[in-house]
């Protein structure tokens, strides 16, 4: 598991991932993406997200029958995977896809 060392800025685990020269993630970091991606409630946020194609803020737990501390659970999940960034907007966290991030996970499921 990723912890960042003494002194420096915590960076997603996306962030440190070890890469081959095409880019594709190695084979522990893509183990890391597939357990959070897991979970039926994660995948169901990841396609929320798609569709809506904007950061999101409350509708997350609006459109899901899931308590709102379950959903943040989630979030927080999918949040240190990099495949979800989080921007802090007044009282309340907007979410959205790391389309970049997502993009490799995808070009390295496709290589396989």
């Amino acid at each position: 598991m990723y912890r960042p060392t003494r002194g420096t800025k915590e960076t997603t685990l996306m962030e440190t991932a070890v890469t081959d020269r095409q880019g594709a993630l190695n084979s522990e970091r893509l183990a890391e993406l597939c357990r959070a991606l897991g979970h039926p409630a994660r995948i169901r946020i990841l396609q929320l997200l798609r569709r809506t194609n904007k950061c999101v803020c409350g509708e997350i737990v609006d459109s899901m029958p899931l308590a709102q501390s379950t959903v943040s659970q989630h979030l927080k999940q999918l949040k240190s995977t990099g495949l979800v960034k989080g921007e802090i907007e007044g009282p309340r966290t907007c979410y959205c896809l790391d389309r970049e991030q997502l993009d490799r996970f995808k070009e390295t499921i496709a290589n396989l």
